[in-house]
């Protein structure tokens, strides 16, 4: 009997993988016959998760804003939103292509046979999703390791924020022109975690723009910020009169904490850290 359970082991050890239908974020279902070998990226998030689960050797080609893990940049950069190049991808033959939702190309990549997964995190509970897909098209038995992971980190950084920190009214600048978090997006639900208030209606979405008068009338007590949004932003007018420009509660985030923190993936646990440190100093005292 124990023999034959190890010759049954073996056997299944050996077998191909099962094809798989893959529903993406627009509805397309696509069959995944067998684990791809070769797999072209094209969101930094959607780079992240494959990596994270094991398969950055498959990748053969990225978009040019995937630069994590480090390994990535040596790949063939294959464009941006608007500038994506179709002729390489289809030198590179890949087995699957994951792009974004607003991808302007999938269509045209489906038109030329390739097999074209969709998907666009914009919430904790997106990640979570797109995760479990990600893991099935890698034939991954327990892509959730990487939630529970993120999950547990993020509460150890929710840990770290001290009790005076907390309700403090946030407003999270995420792109110049005034673009912002909402508190449905998974930056918003970050900064929720953590504890803190967000000046943006939930009713507005999850990245709405802005308009300069409303966050005045707003008067965050702590402004979130990249590097370049920061350029100018304490010369806005009426912007002075601002309670977190007048007491200097702004946390100006580096390019690479900016990737981190606009990146819904694996590395949300890290943006977390980055979000509570900022609480901790700016408004924590």
């Amino acid at each position: 009997m124990l023999r034959r359970l190890l010759t049954l082991g073996l056997l299944a050890a050996t077998l191909p993988a099962a094809a798989v239908d893959i529903k993406d974020d627009l509805g397309h279902v696509t069959q995944i016959p067998a684990p791809p070998q070769r797999i072209v990226s094209l969101l930094p998030s959607l780079t992240e998760t494959v990596c994270e689960l094991g398969a950055c050797g498959k990748l053969v080609g990225v978009d040019r804003y995937s630069n994590f893990p480090a390994s990535v940049n040596a790949l063939p950069k294959l464009g941006g939103m608007d500038d994506t190049n179709v002729e390489l991808i289809a030198a590179l033959k890949p087995d699957v292509v994951l792009v974004a939702v607003s991808s302007r190309v999938a269509e045209r990549l489906r038109a030329l046979g390739m097999k074209v997964v969709a998907l666009e995190p914009r919430s904790y509970q997106d990640v979570q999703r797109v995760l479990n897909t990600i893991g099935q098209i890698l034939a991954v038995p327990d892509a959730q390791r990487v939630w529970r992971h993120i999950e547990a980190g993020v509460a150890a950084a929710a840990g770290s924020v001290p009790a005076q920190a907390r309700g403090v009214r946030v407003y999270y600048e995420v792109a110049s022109g005034l673009w912002a978090a909402g508190p449905v997006s998974f930056m918003g639900e970050t900064l929720t975690r953590l504890g803190a208030g967000n000046i943006i209606p939930a009713d507005l979405g999850p990245f709405p723009k802005i308009n300069p008068e409303f966050v005045v009338k707003a008067n965050p007590a702590l402004i979130m910020v990249g590097s370049r949004g920061a350029q100018g932003l304490t010369e806005r007018p009426g912007w002075n009169q601002i309670d977190a420009v007048k007491r200097g509660r702004l946390c100006i985030f580096k390019p690479e904490e900016g990737d981190i923190l606009a990146r819904p993936g694996p590395r949300m646990a890290e943006a977390a850290q980055i979000m509570a440190k900022c609480l901790r100093e700016k408004a924590g005292s």
